[in-house]
């Protein structure tokens, strides 16, 4: 039901086949966190636009008009009364020299471009990861449904067997409760498998967009490093979280810059031009008066204006605020720098805890293999001596729950095995479009 739920909510297809690769194409096409990463890259690069610009010259017109009253109690006045005013002037400011402050700024938001793109390789390869473990997950639970199913199914056969052999008296109704017992735990773990599915299900539905359908076998595991040592190395130099940190210090340093140049003296190239009309009273009621039938006045006086000149701003006092925003900026330095050394550190550990859970699984995968290949072999004949009275039932179904526990360590071995060596890819920043096939 929650699967059918899910899948209308999400405008599912019927079920078919599903390629890992096509899984992750899917994800990579529709997955929201994905995209607002993207959007984040665009954004930086936008702050780098922005940054350039200031140190473009900047032009403004500015515009006025409205009335003046004179009053005056001087005696000889030549004009006292109301009037009009308008100008219009131009003025434009290039910057010549901010203390190094622009190209800092500049500088910073390329960092910040770099930091940003990092982060979404980072993001990007979290997310193919979960996207395989989901995969990996549905294609598990799937596989114990089965082995559960069939189980199920055997042990009711028991049961029944069991049955009718108490009814002959070749056995007892403690071996028909055993039978019981056993056969009712199966359907319990049936259940919880079925229900741990359902789980899987709706998690590679919100990574992927669409409920699985019948997933393929995932592809090889190809180019694996020869040895823990090629494996760090290459994470300690491709490892987008690295790189993303070392991004964040060349910013952090650029604000250090910008900091010192708001302490030094600034210049700048200023044009301007102007022009301001002047209208007497009598004029300015005309122009106002909508029965007037005079012609548009012409101002009294007219007065223009043009200028250019350099313009320099020496900070001798700001309150304190200029070096104690140096000195944040010198500690954000040492915090980017600390940023930096705990990556490489998380870094050292994913992968240490990659490679040795791939070797983990790696023995796992061929001892589990030989278990199976031993308890197929102990319960056939554990069946066999079963009938001719030399084990009781209670044995039987010991040895068909160990070659049940087995047929599921090996499926979980396969996929731990797949998993960690994505683990290790992703650790080494290896996990990437070019890896995939995508």
């Amino acid at each position: 039901l929650f699967s059918s739920f899910i899948a209308l909510f999400l405008c599912a297809a019927p079920a078919f086949g599903d390629s890992l690769q096509e899984a992750l194409r899917l994800c990579q096409s529709t997955n929201p966190q994905m995209k607002t990463q993207r959007i984040g890259v665009k954004i930086s690069e936008e702050e780098l636009v922005a940054a350039k610009g200031t140190r473009r010259p900047t032009v403004t017109v500015t515009s006025q008009y409205g009335p003046e009253k004179i009053s005056t109690n001087r005696v000889f006045v030549l004009d006292e009364g109301g009037r009009q005013i308008g100008s219009v002037s131009l003025q434009a400011t290039q910057p010549l020299y901010t203390g190094g402050r622009i190209q800092a700024g500049i500088d910073r938001a390329r960092a910040g471009i770099g930091a940003t793109q990092a982060q979404f390789m980072a993001v990007e390869q979290d997310i193919y990861l979960n996207t395989i473990i989901a995969y990996m997950d549905v294609r598990l639970d799937r596989e114990a449904i089965k082995i559960r199913q069939g189980s199920v199914t055997l042990l009711e056969e028991q049961a029944r067997a069991a049955k009718d052999r108490f009814e002959v008296g070749d056995i007892t109704r403690t071996d028909v409760a055993l039978a019981e017992a056993r056969l009712e735990g199966a359907r319990a773990q049936l259940a919880a498998a079925q229900s741990q599915a359902e789980v899987s299900h709706a998690n590679y539905a919100f990574l992927v967009g669409r409920m699985p359908g019948n997933l393929q076998a995932p592809p090889p595991i190809s180019d694996m490093p020869a040895s823990f040592d090629e494996a760090l190395a290459i994470g300690l130099q491709n490892n987008p979280r690295i790189k993303a940190s070392l991004f964040n210090e060349q910013a952090a340093q650029q604000g250090v810059k910008s900091a010192k140049g708001r302490l030094r003296p600034e210049l700048n190239f200023v044009a301007s031009a102007g022009v301001q009309a002047t209208l007497n009273q009598q004029d300015t009621l005309n122009l106002l008066d909508p029965t007037a039938t005079e012609p548009m006045p012409t101002p009294d006086f007219v007065d223009r204006n043009i200028s250019a000149f350099l313009q320099a701003r020496i900070p001798l006092y700001q309150g304190g605020v200029a070096r104690s925003q140096l000195r944040s900026a010198r500690q954000s330095v040492r915090q980017a720098e600390l940023a930096t050394e705990t990556q490489r550190r998380q870094t050292v550990a994913d992968i240490s805890r990659a490679w040795y859970a791939f070797i983990a699984a790696e023995i796992g995968i061929n001892a589990s293999k030989r278990q199976v290949e031993a308890a197929e072999i102990a319960f056939e004949g554990g069946k066999e001596e079963l009938l001719v009275g030399v084990r009781t039932t209670l044995d039987v179904l010991t040895q068909e729950q160990d070659l049940l526990e087995a047929r599921l360590a090996q499926i979980q071995a396969e996929r731990n095995l797949y998993i960690a060596a994505h683990q290790l890819f992703k650790a080494m920043g290896d996990l990437t479009p070019e890896r995939l096939g995508l």
